[in-house]
């Protein structure tokens, strides 16, 4: 019976061992947000870049200690239909909300929010204007994002989507 516990107990710790050191990397690797940016100027160098380019903003906010945030980063830089559609449609800026840094201000300025929890995104147009607030429960599907629903999301504002020309009936 001894021989049973202790086995049993190797096992337990062993588990936990490894399921630490997954947390690690993960803590070691994600550093998507800085909560030393200046997140009002790192904008307004976006909403500049997003102008000449054509673009919007999309503000993804949240922390390295959410992992929510880290799996829908995860999910939109790997999958290659997902990245290529952001990046051609968005400047993309990781706004900080964290004990070190809440972006209070500038949170207040963007209507509050973090009362959807994160990661949350707002859409900007290349003037600086918000166009969108959008929770991200509404694109999870079971135990994360849904690449169907955040494409969704990516098409319904991107800057053609807003642009009144795309609906001009062809003459």
């Amino acid at each position: 019976m001894k021989k049973l516990l202790f086995i049993a107990s190797f096992v337990i710790i062993g588990f936990g061992a490894k399921a630490q050191t997954a947390a690690v990397k993960l803590t070691d690797t994600a550093k998507l947000y800085n909560p030393a940016a200046d997140a009002k100027e790192e904008i307004a160098g976006a909403v500049k870049q997003a102008a000449a380019l054509h673009k919007n903003v999309l503000l993804q906010i949240g922390g390295n200690w959410c992992i929510w945030c880290i799996r829908f980063n995860n999910l939109v830089t790997q999958d290659p239909e997902l990245n290529k559609y952001a990046r051609d449609n968005y400047v993309i800026v990781h706004v900080n909300y964290s004990k070190e840094n809440t972006n209070e201000k500038l949170l207040a300025q963007l209507g509050y929010p973090q009362r959807f929890g994160f990661p949350v995104f707002i859409v900007l147009d290349d003037k600086g204007n918000r166009l969108h607030t959008q929770n991200s429960s509404y694109l999870e599907d079971g135990k994360g994002h849904s690449k169907e629903k955040v494409m969704g999301f990516f098409k319904d504002w991107a800057p053609a989507a807003i642009d009144p020309k795309s609906y001009e009936k062809a003459k």
